[in-house]
């Protein structure tokens, strides 16, 4: 399932509900409603901190006024939810039995997944 956004700030844990947006060529910080889905160049952030952003001297802030909400949860988190739970309450496959038909030998070259077991020179 997809989580909710989380603030852009370092050490964070809130959940963003605005976005901030720099237009460079024109000096200004915008800070608005939640985008609806992030870019490479925007950041989310909660309410405490999209209300508190300042600018570098020169640069203008222009800030949403309204109320910033949390998105409602979209038709693909309900659908990653249920797929979830459905994921969850699948039994989990029973490992391969161990062949028997060949004796182990602890001096053969074996393969364990990705690693190889090389067995000591004597």
């Amino acid at each position: 399932m997809r989580s909710p956004r989380r603030c852009s700030r370092n050490g964070c844990p809130r959940q963003a509900v605005a976005t901030l947006t720099y237009v460079y060529n024109e000096s200004t910080a915008v800070v608005g409603p939640l985008a609806a889905f992030a870019e490479p160049h925007t950041y989310d952030l909660c309410e405490p901190h999209a209300r508190s952003l300042t600018a570098p001297r020169g640069w203008d802030v222009v800030r949403h006024e309204g109320e910033f909400e949390p998105p409602p949860p979209t038709t693909d988190d309900l659908v990653a939810l249920a797929e979830a739970v459905r994921e969850a309450a699948r039994p989990a496959p029973r490992p391969p039995e161990p062949d028997q038909s060949r004796p182990e030998n602890p001096h053969q070259t074996g393969r364990r997944g990705h690693l190889r077991v090389i067995p000591p020179n004597h």
